[in-house]
């Protein structure tokens, strides 16, 4: 079994309990950057020198084989490209997603299986249940201030089956113990946060940088122009902060991004209610197990850190369709909708396009 090892407590405690359950664990960095410098450092990184060098020294506690490999030239086509491209096309993406979609389960689990190993662990916090039939089912974490089952809902049938996540049951304050209990030197390095490979946090910046400054207007929902940006790439659906407009609204009230569009780079703003979204379509879908067919009720995650809402959804020519029970905020292109059948994730898919609460209702 081959165990990915980012240098954090997660990784370095998963692959402790997957060695301790008698199996034949190797542990593998995944070095993502052809200069890891500029990636972020301390409790803000996974892929730097020092991360490496964690990875390395519990793999030596643990006692298992440790290599790093080289996935950098794919990280920058599968992840960052696509996340300068999607920001471009006005669409918010989600790159762990992506991550976990294009690298840890796919370019490094390929390669695995390839020279032989078994299976993938990973310092995830979702639960795989084995069914009597031999399926599997993906969970969510009994911890769920933890729970990462949104980014894994990317997973496919046989990519669960060759995929181990020995942390699902257990809390995060737990394995911080269990890994000063096995003398990990982890145990207290804080978790890694935000984009791994945005070094300075500074994401307007970093977009700035590979897609240059395009001055555009910034518009109320009636078309009147209310201020100027440098690039509409640096505002997502819901923001508030940092419009940069010169007067109030009428109201008094606040405005948030309503619509950001790259065909004439102009930014829309308007009132919360502005943000109630009532159904969307999806596109992409991939299904933890076989499709679902017809229409069903479901609860669905909407964002990484969102809260499950009620809504009813079905596969139509190819798109997901999904019906919310009540009106959700803040929900933009680009970003993945979960559906779940209680705690099991039936699958995700990229919403394309939303449906708003008409104005005045």
């Amino acid at each position: 079994m081959l165990a990915a090892m980012s240098g954090g407590v997660d990784s370095a405690v998963a692959a402790a309990r997957a060695a301790e359950a008698g199996h034949e664990v190797t542990g593998v960095h995944l070095a993502l950057s052809s200069n890891p410098q500029s990636f972020r450092t301390g409790a803000r990184g996974c892929c730097t020198i020092e991360d490496s060098r964690d990875a390395r020294r519990a793999a030596d506690v643990i006692g298992i084989p440790f290599y790093v490999w080289d996935l950098a030239e794919r990280f920058r086509e599968d992840v960052i490209d696509d996340f300068v491209a999607e920001y471009a096309a006005g669409r918010t993406p989600n790159p762990c997603l992506r991550c976990n979609e294009k690298i840890k389960f796919a370019a490094l689990l390929d390669k695995a299986i390839a020279l032989g190993f078994d299976a993938v662990c990973t310092g995830h916090y979702a639960r795989i249940v084995d069914l009597p039939s031999g399926e599997r089912e993906l969970h969510r974490a009994v911890d769920m201030a933890k729970d990462q089952s949104y980014v894994l809902g990317v997973l496919t049938a046989d990519q669960l089956a060759h995929s181990l996540f020995p942390l699902g049951d257990t809390t995060k304050d737990v394995i911080r113990e269990e890994a000063e209990r096995r003398g990990l030197a982890v145990a207290k390095k804080p978790d890694s946060h935000d984009i791994c490979f945005i070094a300075d946090g500074d994401t307007q910046g970093f977009l700035a940088r590979h897609l240059g400054t395009a001055k555009g207007d910034i518009v109320d929902t009636d078309g009147t122009k209310l201020g100027e940006h440098d690039g509409a790439y640096g505002f997502t659906i819901g923001q508030r902060k940092g419009l940069r407009i010169g007067r109030p609204a009428a109201d008094g009230k606040p405005r948030y991004v309503l619509d950001i569009s790259p065909v004439n780079n102009t930014v829309t703003v308007g009132p919360a209610e502005g943000l109630d979204v009532l159904a969307l379509t999806a596109i992409k879908p991939r299904w933890c197990g076989a499709e679902p067919v017809g229409a069903g009720e479901y609860t669905a995650q909407l964002r990484a850190h969102g809260e499950e809402v009620p809504v009813t959804a079905e596969m139509t020519g190819g798109e997901l369709r999904v019906r919310l029970a009540a009106p959700a905020r803040g929900i933009a292109p680009g970003q993945a909708v979960v559906l779940y059948d209680g705690t099991r994730v039936v699958g995700s898919a990229t919403i394309a396009t939303t449906e708003r609460r008409p104005a005045g209702v």
